[in-house]
């Protein structure tokens, strides 16, 4: 896959099968999205394209939203090669952008930057200045520029649209499987790990504390079940998201105690892929008690089938 961060480095010779929007999840829509894609670019012999944007818009119009995102932008990319795209162009969403409107970002960009010859678009996606560009202007435009268009249906699981927001509200609120069913694969998060309070090894589950991406989107607080990724190696974990009340902390961390393993990972980058929710954070009345529930949930994750 090619990524592409200014439009002039595209030899726009080579027509292309595009898509555009944020897709942040990269999700089980998206990626019928990109199935249609593939199929319409071998049909009509063109490249396979994502136009998509960084920042995220949203932290353009509204700079105070405490937003956060199911993908940074290597996730976001390594998923769009792994689903086969061959181009990746990734615009940043700047003054001169933005202030384009639908039918100036489609003359511009579109056909006289990308050469683009199929468009397909979301059920619900809109574009350019005040929103104004839609599937309505596209099929206008369509035959006097010479592409073609197709929007695509909402793509539902249990009756409900599956969007980005929705994931993002499934995992605020713990129900792991219900945003890992939408994505199409298992919510991960990565990061260095850092140095912590180590008091994890001082009753028997030392865990490895992740320093993770600011705008990353972590899962509602409590205690999950995950798979997690260290040196080119799988393991069963035990992972927390809290402030470890039961010994008075304040800061948020991301903590995962890795089953079967031994020896210094500080300093490494480790992935870990949220499995299962075990619990909320509890404070427990003593390091007893904590123990006691650490060793219960131990057990499941142990049980646990990957």
């Amino acid at each position: 896959m090619k990524v592409f961060r200014n439009f002039s480095d595209y030899p726009s010779h080579r027509p292309l099968a595009l898509s555009l929007g944020m897709f942040d999840g990269v999700h089980l829509g998206h990626k019928c999205i990109i199935d249609e894609l593939k199929k319409v670019g071998s049909a009509h012999h063109l490249e396979t394209a994502i136009l998509t944007f960084w920042p995220h818009p949203r932290f353009v119009f509204n700079p105070n939203e405490d937003l956060k995102l199911l993908n940074t932008l290597d996730e976001k990319t390594l998923l769009m090669e792994k689903y086969g795209i061959n181009n990746l162009f990734l615009k940043e969403f700047d003054d001169e952008f933005r202030n384009l409107t639908g039918e100036e970002f489609v003359r511009q960009i579109l056909i006289e930057k990308l050469n683009v010859k199929y468009l397909i678009i979301g059920y619900d996606h809109s574009f350019g200045k005040n929103k104004s560009g839609n599937f309505e202007l596209l099929q206008k435009l369509s035959k006097e520029l010479d592409f073609e268009v197709e929007q695509m249906e909402a793509i539902n699981i249990h009756e409900n649209n599956i969007s980005s927001t929705k994931i993002r509200n499934a995992l605020l609120a713990g129900t792991i499987l219900e945003a890992n069913e939408m994505l199409g694969y298992s919510y991960s998060v990565s990061g260095t790990v850092v140095h912590g309070k180590k008091l994890g090894r001082t009753i028997g589950y030392p865990t490895a504390n992740i320093e993770t991406e600011n705008l990353k989107l972590l899962p509602k607080k409590g205690a999950y079940i995950v798979e997690v990724f260290v040196k080119n190696q799988q393991y069963k974990g035990m992972l927390s998201v809290g402030t470890n009340p039961t010994v008075n902390g304040e800061k948020l961390t991301v903590e995962v105690y890795i089953l079967d393993f031994e020896g210094d990972i500080y300093d490494e980058r480790i992935t870990v892929k949220f499995r299962d929710y075990l619990h909320e954070e509890i404070k427990f009345e003593g390091l007893d008690k904590l123990i006691e529930r650490l060793d219960e949930d131990k057990r499941l994750t142990e049980e646990f089938i990957f």
